[in-house]
């Protein structure tokens, strides 16, 4: 998959963005925590069937200037900038993890600019808590310059020891016990585990999704009218289900797709070709 990588540069701030080098109807990509425009996750499916995926590294992530991530307004503001620079009209919006507030404000308040929405794992009312363990660790190992040691850490071992790093990261993306997770699992899971680990990084980036998840509110749910894709799978460990259903509630035009797979990685697995052809379809249907 060809892709072209590039900076935009507004009001003395930077937006690193990619774009793949097929298909001619546009995906905006609002990628999870931990990533950047570089995310590969369901990508081939999308551009193999006409699709041409814009993603930002969102704010605080890779060469993305950390301050448009002041609040979820001021981020949405600058990702409009983005398609107005590349003369894109309208796009189907795919907010994926942690990426799912961003998706969700953009789609709330920039209807105009929104087909439709798909929301996969993704966060969609506030998450970790100041009060929650999980919250406090990712302060520490996921705040710069730290994080850069904790990836490099995480990237070493995974390349050295694959299979041990991927059953350690386990119970952080599924609720399944050790046995019933392999048994669902595809070959190749635990190389694309390994890759991922090689091109993740926080940056100023997870802090800052933690921080906007609370700014999320049932109203900006409501107020979303395109028609919206909800993608998860039931035995999500990190974004619990109940978010998917918590957006189904209050989006009036959605469906959810409740997924078999794993875990939160939904495009890997022995359910990803029932990912992949669920989303073709979808976003074909409205293109």
């Amino acid at each position: 998959m060809e892709r072209k990588l590039d900076t935009f540069i507004v009001d003395g701030k930077t937006i690193e963005y990619s774009i793949t080098e097929k298909g001619e109807i546009p995906v905006f990509v609002m990628h999870g925590g931990h990533s950047n425009c570089y995310e590969e996750f369901g990508y081939d499916a999308l551009v193999q069937n006409g699709f041409s995926m814009i993603t930002p590294s969102r704010a605080g992530y890779g060469r993305t200037s950390k301050e448009i991530g002041d609040s979820l307004s001021k981020a949405c503001e600058y990702y409009e900038k983005l398609l107005d620079y590349l003369e894109i009209d309208r796009v189907h919006l795919l907010s994926v993890s942690a990426g799912g507030p961003t998706g969700i404000y953009f789609a709330s308040h920039y209807p105009h600019r929104v087909k439709t929405l798909t929301l996969q794992s993704a966060v969609t009312k506030e998450w970790h808590t100041p009060k929650d363990k999980i919250y406090k660790i990712a302060q520490i190992l996921f705040r710069p310059p730290f994080e850069k040691i904790t990836w490099r850490l995480i990237s070493s071992m995974s390349n050295r020891f694959p299979k041990f790093i991927f059953n350690q990261m386990l119970p952080s993306f599924s609720k399944l016990s050790y046995e019933e997770m392999m048994s669902k699992m595809a070959d190749g899971d635990i190389d694309e585990i390994r890759k991922m680990n090689n091109r993740q990084r926080s940056g100023h980036g997870f802090l800052i999704d933690l921080s906007q998840t609370k700014e999320i509110t049932f109203k900006d749910l409501q107020a979303i009218s395109c028609p919206t894709l909800i993608m998860h799978s039931k035995h999500d460990g990190s974004v619990s289900f109940e978010h998917a259903l918590y957006a189904h509630q209050q989006i009036s035009d959605s469906e959810v797709c409740l997924l078999d797979s794993w875990g939160h990685l939904i495009w890997l697995g022995q359910e990803f070709d029932n990912v992949n052809e669920k989303l073709v379809e979808f976003l074909t249907c409205y293109s």
